[in-house]
């Protein structure tokens, strides 16, 4: 019993240090937000000041000089920067951000279902078919719909960026004893096992520009569900996202929908 106090109270005193750790770097990046749109704020009105109001579809508009080709050049430029430290700010802060989640038990097929039907146009858009295959005896779980909902669509949204040609998202769920499964599939390009094991570090990312923090995020959720996120995929094949999560008596049928 004494052991079991001293790791409780080692567990609460390391959350409470990565509680203080996640308050000071948003506040820092807070401070870095402010300045930056100041930045960029002021580089359009230096643009404005130096280059003059053109209309593209002008055929008998001046063209630019080659000075104020090279002005424009770089206050493009920084602009440019400037839009993508404040969107890695943005990222960084869901991500250190401690969130309080409101577990609720809930139905995880009408969660999922909600989920790819808000998403079903973009894909269509694209040329990618959702297949859903959803488990009727699937057990009740605990639910935060507003986290769990960021977390489904941001692995939607990853899945369609590794089909650029088109292809098929195929959802499955399905009961696993004490627990919830649900098995996302694309027929993109895939990775290799090298990247496929890195998919979860901070700031790892393979692409251009990209923050590195989408599918940490996505994993920090998850945990904060007690479940538990893998990846599995094999180049020019695709990839495959595992999520488990606890389940808990199963909710009756009038209420198992409900909000």
């Amino acid at each position: 019993m004494i052991e079991n106090a001293t790791t409780d109270e080692t567990v609460q005193r390391l959350m409470d240090q990565y509680a203080e750790i996640a308050r000071l770097a948003g506040g820092l990046a807070h401070e870095i937000k402010n300045p930056l749109s100041t930045i960029r704020l002021n580089m359009q009105l230096l643009a404005e000041d130096l280059l003059p109001e053109r209309d593209d579809d002008d055929e008998d508009a001046v063209p630019l000089s080659i000075e104020q080709r090279r002005v424009a050049k770089r206050i493009e430029a920084v602009q440019r920067e400037c839009s993508r430290l404040h969107e890695l700010l943005d990222d960084f802060l869901n991500y250190a951000r401690v969130q309080r989640i409101d577990l609720v038990p809930r139905d995880l097929n009408v969660e999922i279902a909600e989920a790819l039907d808000f998403f079903e146009p973009e894909c269509d858009a694209a040329g990618i078919e959702i297949v859903p295959y959803l488990d009727a005896d699937l057990p009740t779980v605990r639910l935060d719909r507003e986290s769990f909902r960021g977390a489904l669509m941001n692995l939607l949204l990853n899945a369609k960026q590794a089909m650029p040609d088109g292809g098929q998202i195929i959802v499955q769920t399905r009961g696993l004893g004490d627990r919830a499964a649900i098995y996302l599939t694309d027929t993109g390009v895939g990775m290799s096992d090298a990247t496929a094991g890195r998919m979860f570090e901070t700031f790892f990312s393979t692409k251009p520009g990209g923050s590195g923090l989408g599918l940490p995020t996505t994993a920090k959720i998850i945990e904060a569900h007690g479940g538990a996120i893998t990846v599995q995929s094999e180049l020019g094949r695709g990839t495959r996202f595992t999520i488990e999560l606890p389940s808990v008596a199963r909710l009756p049928k009038s209420t198992n929908a409900a909000g």
